[in-house]
């Protein structure tokens, strides 16, 4: 038997090593990654930032009344909207205002889910329809939610019917151009698959489509809620009555009728803390979970 060349042994060998390192690697990357980060350094991670910002914040409030840059009636120091803040606080007016501005706030938004979704799946799918009014949509997702108010006294009076209306319009277009950007985004190979495999019309929608314009739609759903919050506090500024309970939006025209600058400060910071807080316990969990599940970030592992 004739013996083999050492320098075709020795070659074939480095190939073999090489194309096991390759495998080793792609193994590497397909594996799960079963790291979990401690739970208090992800909630140090998430806390830690947002409190420096706000001493930040409070310090330069601080200098800024020391310094009188504007008189107190307009520029009260931290100190007494903090006092104004535990008062509201403690006699249960800031929790009973809360709750009226959020249940209306999140029954609007439901509403607006619903309509937005459909409305948005239907300008995707039919090009007729996207023709007709998809720059309509556009258009009322430029305008300013105030601008709804009064058109929406004249329809409906002042009534729940009339803040719904104001909430409605606000966020409806959000949620329905983000659905459609996100159908936009899918890979055509998709849909090709869908129809391969004998899927319907709504079928292919819903089992096809949704699932992978989810972020897309998560991203529309999260400006919806921006914008159906700001349209309530337009909504509720402008329009005062027994008829619509006592909200955030009434607080705040309390403060300015009483020219109670703590007051009012307090309103816009109840405002603030509803924002943040829907912000951070619905929406950034559903945004981490969607991107981590499809491998698009590892934050929160």
């Amino acid at each position: 038997m004739p013996a083999l060349d050492d320098s075709v042994v020795s070659r074939e060998e480095v190939e073999r090593e090489d194309t096991a390192r390759v495998e080793a690697g792609l193994d590497r990357l397909d594996a799960v990654d079963l790291h979990r980060t401690p739970w208090w350094r992800r909630l140090g991670s998430s806390i830690v930032p947002p409190f420096l910002a706000l001493v930040v914040v409070l310090v330069i409030w601080e200098i800024l009344f020391l310094l009188k840059v504007k008189p107190e009636v307009m520029l009260p120091s931290p100190a007494s909207v903090g006092k104004e803040f535990l008062r509201l606080l403690e006699g249960g007016q800031a929790v009973d205002a809360v709750w009226t501005s959020l249940s209306r706030g999140l029954i609007g938004f439901a509403m607006s889910i619903v309509l937005g979704s459909l409305i948005g799946i239907a300008v995707a799918r039919l090009g007729w329809l996207r023709a007709s009014i998809g720059p309509l949509l556009s258009g009322l997702q430029s305008l300013p939610s105030v601008a709804w108010v009064p058109l929406a006294i004249l329809w409906f009076q002042i009534s729940p019917s009339m803040i719904y209306m104001v909430v409605l319009l606000g966020a409806v277009p959000s949620i329905a151009n983000g659905l459609v950007s996100g159908i936009d985004q899918v890979p055509p190979l998709y849909n090709r698959v869908g129809k391969v495999l004998g899927l319907s019309w709504w079928g292919q929608t819903r089992h096809v489509l949704l699932p992978a314009a989810l972020p897309g739609y998560v991203a529309g759903l999260r400006q919806g809620w921006a914008f159906s919050w700001r349209s309530l506090m337009a909504a509720e500024l402008i329009a005062t009555s027994s008829k619509l309970g006592f909200g955030l939006g009434q607080l705040m025209n309390q403060g300015r009728d009483l020219s109670d600058a703590p007051l009012l400060y307090t309103g816009l910071i109840l405002i603030f803390i509803v924002g943040v807080g829907v912000e951070m316990l619905f929406f950034r969990p559903i945004e981490r979970a969607i991107l981590t599940a499809r491998g698009l970030s590892t934050t929160g592992r």
